[in-house]
């Protein structure tokens, strides 16, 4: 059941943000905003569907009524992507109501399954709950991974309605949804189910409140209480008292948990970006397959961690509780951002970061037949020569002293000076060509284009020659105006182009030896005439990724082994320390640190305002200092076992009943003698 709900999920956003932004048609902002909005929906609904488990329906049937919920969610995103049905407001009008239904179905779903599950085993089962929780975590990798993978074949690769299938990509996620909601239905005849305790959470928050007023009220002269909590015991049961103090302790234990969440889900964001940056060569699947990484690596790790890592270490005779555990996973979340930081310094060695305000970027290009002498006013940005068709080594930035300003620039060739004037605008990448005419010299200003390469690069063709030039650069055509004119930038895969395919009216124009075109960079073509033929000359305008992708690797091995650590014993943790009527409400709450990391994501990314590579590194700052904290607080912890809560309970119920029988019986006998008597 798990298996299939994850792929329907994970499948589904695979593909979603590209669904926002080629087929609603939205910016890339709308998109990520409501993308967002979706997943921390999907981590605060938790609470709906715990209190509807606990309080009314039972576990049991919450999964089916909202799994029932969650398909047509599904059905309604599917059918909003099918073109054919309505107009475009029908088309996001359904797809927001079936983001909606997904949201509360998947969330609503989420604490019941895993805590329904716990519930199959009993007290003596400890260590088969344990395996029973790495095995649903396992499920829940392996339909991510496998989701991640079909899921943008069905969209790019089939074709319907014209285009891509994003009512294919959407329908077999529902599809998988059906067989989740068949299958746990099939086996209920097998399952043990816990009836619901009535209302408890409002029982609780009562419970809260009337120890807080009665404090409050309190004097000096009442008996002391050893908790607050006991201020309840004139209204509220003990059982009811110390079930809500096991709860409490347990969610104070979560306050600092929100952290490692905060980094755990930059993998799909943040390193998501870097690796946009990095170098994919000898890598033959798209970049969103990089997420997969994690998905497998916990397949990998979790029969490793549970049979050979975990027994190992208890033959050190050291004591592998569940918090020390999840201590040790946010250390090694921390050394996982600790890489990514260093993987990040390099990264973006090769990266031209954007002009600040009241600046603009600018390099130069000699095409005159001789060096050239370039001085701008009131700074000295190119103090040495510029030899012919010398490759820029980098942009230099040019204080403007406002948002725009014309700017006379002198040039010295040969011994004869002359001034070019240029309008140019803060905030902007130049680049200034200066050439040799009988006249003297000339200059043409371009603006470079801003680009986000991954798989491609950015080019453009500079033509010295009077006619046009029409170019092909393996599928890309490319149309050179004539004249010292500058063609628009265009992308093109990374690959060796030892013959470009060049058309001209009148002069020979032969195939062109581009070379390597790698990830990353960005180039500028000059073309010039050499003895009657079109010669082309490269220039490297912005570094290509020299950073492999191989490096992210340690960062996700480390970033993995702590969410093995981490979130699985967390699950377990959440399950074992909960009493019988709470548990699917403290399942929520654990599912809360998940949605109040995204939170702190959010609050730093935006409001900090940092270089990437001190943002990573202050996040593992924070997240080590955090396990600091937590270290201590788990120190602190006392585990307790629910179960004998009840037995104790029961005993203690049993003597009162015995208690309350004596006392009904003693009446009754004195109530036989008195009428004896008379």
């Amino acid at each position: 059941n798990e298996f299939c709900e994850r792929f329907s999920y994970y499948g589904m956003k695979a593909v979603l943000t590209l669904y926002f932004v080629s087929y609603l048609g939205w910016d890339p902002d709308l998109s990520t905003a409501v993308y967002h909005a979706f997943s921390g929906l999907c981590y605060f609904t938790p609470i709906l569907g715990a209190l509807i488990a606990d309080s009314w329906l039972g576990k049991f049937k919450t999964i089916i009524y909202l799994s029932v919920v969650y398909v047509i969610g599904h059905v309604v995103k599917s059918v909003g992507a099918i073109p054919t049905v309505g107009n475009k407001e029908m088309h996001i009008a359904l797809s927001m109501l079936g983001l909606i239904l997904i949201a509360f179905g998947t969330g609503g779903i989420k604490p019941c399954v895993a805590a329904f599950g716990g519930d199959q085993f009993d007290e003596e089962n400890v260590s088969e709950r344990q395996k029973f929780f790495s095995i649903f975590y396992m499920s829940i990798n392996a339909g991510s991974l496998l989701s991640t993978v079909i899921t943008p074949i069905l969209r790019g690769d089939v074709q319907c309605f014209g285009g891509d299938c994003y009512a294919l990509a959407f329908g077999v996620p529902a599809a998988l949804m059906v067989v989740a909601l068949v299958v746990f239905i099939a086996g209920c005849g097998l399952y043990k189910r816990n009836p619901p305790q009535g209302n408890i959470l409002l029982e609780v928050c009562r419970c809260i409140g009337f120890a807080i007023k009665n404090r409050w009220k309190s004097s000096k002269y009442d008996p002391k209480r050893k908790h607050w909590l006991d201020w309840a015991e004139e209204k509220y049961s003990k059982r009811l008292i110390q079930e809500i103090k096991m709860v409490l302790r347990v969610l104070v234990l979560y306050i600092p948990l929100p952290m490692f969440w905060a980094l755990f889900d930059q993998q799909g964001s943040r390193w998501t970006l870097q690796a946009r940056r990095m170098n994919l060569s000898f890598v033959r699947v798209c970049l969103h397959k990089v997420k997969m990484l994690n998905a497998l690596l916990i397949l990998v790790f979790v029969p490793i961690f549970d049979l050979l890592i975990y027994p190992l270490v208890g033959l050190c005779r050291i004591n592998i509780t569940p918090l020390r555990k999840m201590v040790t996973g946010m250390i090694f979340a921390a050394l996982a951002f600790g890489a990514a930081t260093l993987v990040e310094v390099q990264v973006v060695k090769t990266v031209v970061e954007p002009a600040p305000a009241g600046n603009c970027l600018l390099q130069v290009f000699n095409l005159a037949d001789g060096d050239i002498s370039v001085k701008t006013p009131g700074n000295n940005l190119f103090p040495e020569p510029i030899g012919y068709l010398q490759d820029p080594p980098k942009y230099e930035t040019l204080p403007l002293e406002g948002s725009s300003k014309e700017v006379k620039i002198q040039v010295t060739f040969k011994g004869s000076t002359s001034e070019c004037t240029q309008m140019f605008i803060e905030e902007t990448a130049y680049s200034l060509f200066f050439y040799s005419t009988t006249a003297g010299i000339e200059c043409v200003l371009v603006i470079k284009s801003d680009h986000e390469s991954v798989l491609f690069n950015f080019n453009r063709f500079f033509n010295t020659q009077p006619e046009a030039i029409n170019l092909t650069v393996g599928q890309e055509s490319f149309h050179v105006p004539g004249d010292y004119s500058v063609s628009p930038n265009q992308t093109v895969p990374r690959s060796e182009y030892p013959d470009v395919s060049c058309i001209s009216q009148s002069e020979e124009c032969s195939d062109l030896n581009l070379g390597l075109l790698d990830f990353g960079a960005s180039y500028t073509v000059i073309l010039t005439n050499e003895s009657d033929t079109i010669v082309p000359h490269k220039m490297e305008d912005v570094q290509a990724n020299n950073v492999h992708i191989a490096w992210q690797i340690p960062q996700y091995v480390l970033l993995t082994a702590g969410e093995v650590m981490f979130s699985i014993t967390g699950l377990e943790f959440s399950y074992s320390q909960a009493p019988a009527n709470m548990k699917s409400v403290l399942q929520a709450g654990w599912l809360l640190t998940v949605a109040f990391g995204n939170v702190i994501v959010l609050i730093v990314a935006e409001g900090a305002g940092l270089e990437q590579w001190k943002e990573f590194a202050l996040f593992a700052g924070l997240l080590l200092g955090v396990s600091i904290i937590f270290s201590f607080m788990a120190y602190f912890y006392t585990y307790v076992d629910p179960d004998q809560l009840d037995k104790i309970y029961q005993k203690d119920s049993g003597k009162e009943e015995d208690d309350k029988k004596q006392k009904t019986d003693d009446i009754q006998m004195n109530n036989k003698g008195k009428e004896t008597r008379m």
